[in-house]
């Protein structure tokens, strides 16, 4: 009986290799399963990671709408905000550019496509780390290192025997040696994701790219927002549930534009590789409707940002909701099915019960354009009325110049 158990056991041991050797030539080596702990590590280090750039893109963002305001005042140059249209038209594109993605990984070559890729937001991901890094690193340097101010410029100017004297900038940038020293350092890191491809590295040109997204892009108003929130929507829900498009090219998609972290770092340390994923979507997207509210309740100058805490709470819940249903069922999620209506209705409602709802709906961010063609409006009224009034008032000279002349 003895020799029949070390005769199976002998069997099993030859398989468990035989299978180890071909799944390490055909490249198909299973991952680390993972342990309850260190899933609980991964989804708790992504939501903190999810977090963090809606909440100091947001403060960014108040920062950056105050100097938009100023430059409009100063050159009249309008600031660049999403437009509704723009919101309608924006699920279309992304469906289109998410569909055009998988088609190229089908027929060509995954890895000459994540060659440009990887190469492209290289460029893209030194330059949001440099911007992101700028106050940091600035603050960290000594005052005894100088910071010299440079200006680098390059003007079309006018060509040769024309009348029109105008001038063009095509390169119009202002950096100082700080902003030298931020540049080295996230070319270090950019370098570092550009031949390892390590998660940490990714991880901060993503937290990078998700800082920029929330500040730069604004929705300019509450109407826009709903439209671009309620769009995506149902985009995301098509193309994670309807197709397995969009789980094929987050999966072939070799570029920072997703958050990881390694769900057995506990067993295997830094150079684990059974990763759980965040996409940046799902960060930017909820974070610049967040960022308006933000917005929202510093022109109610309530001092108390009640809006954009009450949403950015509901964030959070919307998120361990996306987490909890992803791991009962076992299957890839739509993040936006739950974080929209946490976004969008937690707003709505508070608002409507507080007697906000029309200032919410009434708010803009820049309302400048409407009134300055309110002012050109009541100007060119204005004019009308003063040339109607001196025409009646010619008329009544003239009439009573005939009256006259009857009289005599």
């Amino acid at each position: 009986m003895a020799e029949v158990v070390e005769d199976v056991i002998q069997q099993v041991q030859e398989n468990l290799t035989e299978a180890a050797n071909a799944a390490a030539i055909n490249g198909t080596i299973p991952k680390t399963p993972s342990t309850p702990e260190g899933m609980a590590l991964a989804y708790g280090t992504l939501v903190v990671m999810a977090m963090l750039p809606i909440f100091f893109g947001s403060i960014r963002s108040v920062k950056h709408h105050r100097e938009q305001t100023t430059a409009f005042e100063k050159t009249g140059e309008k600031p660049d905000t999403m437009t509704s249209k723009d919101a309608m038209m924006f699920p279309i594109m992304a469906s289109c550019a998410l569909f055009g993605l998988y088609m190229f990984f089908k027929i060509f070559s995954k890895d000459n496509i994540n060659f440009l890729l990887t190469g492209y937001f290289f460029f893209l991901g030194v330059m949001a780390l440099a911007h992101l890094l700028s106050p940091v690193i600035s603050s960290l340097i000594p005052a005894s290192i100088p910071k010299i101010p440079y200006h680098l410029s390059f003007i079309q100017g006018p060509t040769e025997g024309s009348k029109d004297e105008t001038e063009s900038y095509l390169i119009d940038y202002k950096f100082t040696t700080h902003d030298i020293v931020c540049f080295i350092i996230s070319l270090v890191i950019g370098v570092w994701y550009l031949l390892q491809k390590h998660w940490i590295a990714n991880n901060l040109l993503g937290l990078a790219f998700a800082v920029n997204g929330v500040e730069l892009l604004h929705l300019n108003n509450i109407v826009t927002g709903c439209i671009l929130l309620g769009g995506l929507f149902f985009y995301d829900i098509f193309w994670v549930f309807g197709t397995n498009v969009m789980v094929t090219v987050a999966r072939s998609f070799e570029a920072p534009i997703k958050l990881v972290f390694p769900q057995d770092i506990i067993t295997n340390g830094l150079s684990a590789s059974n990763f759980a994923v965040l996409g940046l979507g799902d960060i930017v997207i909820p974070g610049i409707f967040i960022a308006l509210l933000l917005r929202f309740d510093n022109s109610l100058k309530r001092k108390s940002n009640f809006y954009f805490y009450a949403t950015f709470t509901a964030y959070f819940f919307g998120l361990l909701a996306t987490i909890f249903v992803m791991h009962v069922f076992k299957h890839a999620q739509p993040a936006l099915l739950y974080l929209v209506p946490a976004c969008l209705g937690t707003p709505l409602l508070l608002a409507l019960l507080k007697g906000d709802i029309k200032k919410l709906f009434a708010y803009e961010d820049h309302p400048e354009d409407k009134t300055k063609d309110a002012k050109k409006s009541e100007k060119s009224s204005g004019d009308e009325s003063s040339t109607s009034t001196a025409a009646a008032t010619k008329t009544k000279k003239e009439t009573k110049k005939k009256d006259s002349k009857k009289v005599k």
